[in-house]
């Protein structure tokens, strides 16, 4: 991070790599990048602290400016799917090692708080 960015900003550089990733690795890495990793984690941390939330909308525009509408949306379903509404078979062997997301967290008050989150940065970037 270069240091002059201050740390309620770096969604800045976040957003810069992400075009770099999208253009090596596709959009889906891209989005898996900035939305399901970056966003979500600047997300927790502004409900902590009110110069990460000052920054959000900021971010939110930037990564609508990145990708088209029917394209978050489409991302954020399948997000949904894969993710937080599924119960995966974890004896099948249907699954193989990249269709199957991160299993839900053992402690179920982290899990909702994650829920919570996925819906608030779907609503955030469906507005």
């Amino acid at each position: 991070m270069n240091g002059s960015i201050e740390c309620h900003k770096i969604w800045i550089e976040q957003c810069a790599a992400t075009e770099d990733i999208r253009e090596q690795f596709g959009s889906k890495s891209a989005l898996d990048y900035l939305v399901d990793e970056k966003l979500s984690t600047f997300l927790a941390a502004a409900e902590q602290d009110h110069t990460f939330a000052a920054e959000l909308p900021a971010f939110i525009a930037e990564i609508k400016r990145l990708f088209a509408a029917l394209e978050l949306h489409d991302y954020l379903e399948q997000l949904a799917q894969s993710k937080y509404f599924t119960e995966a078979d974890f004896e099948s062997d249907e699954l193989d090692d990249e269709t199957m997301e991160e299993p839900w967290p053992d402690n179920p008050v982290v899990g909702a708080q994650e829920l919570l989150r996925f819906f608030r940065v779907r609503e955030l970037l469906q507005q």
